[in-house]
């Protein structure tokens, strides 16, 4: 297993670090431990095709661990993802998650 960190600043980005964003990768199969806003800026930095990305494991539900989904999301319609992507966390990630994406596409 290949553990990368993409970010792994604080909430506010201090000192240009990106926020938490952790990349597990074993053979074909890729997960990001967290999702903070800056994630997608991380990978695409990294060069990595955040289409690659099968699972996202949320630590917990503070924005700078979670934020980025709804931008992982977007970025995965505009390139017609065709692959599932799997989301787990805590209790009520699934619920945090829907509000997110419905304040974000506000």
């Amino acid at each position: 297993m290949r553990v990368r960190f993409l970010g792994s600043g604080d909430a506010f980005g201090s000192g240009g670090r990106l926020q938490t964003c952790i990349l597990l990768e074993s053979g074909d199969f890729r997960c990001l431990v967290d999702c903070g806003a800056s994630s997608l800026i991380a990978l695409k930095r990294a060069a990595i095709d955040p289409n690659d990305i099968d699972t996202l494991l949320i630590t917990h539900l503070h924005g700078d661990h979670f934020g980025g989904i709804p931008f992982l999301v977007l970025d995965g319609q505009f390139a017609r993802r065709s692959r599932r992507l799997l989301v787990a966390g805590p209790p009520g990630v699934a619920e945090r998650v829907t509000q997110l994406m419905e304040e974000v596409s506000l």
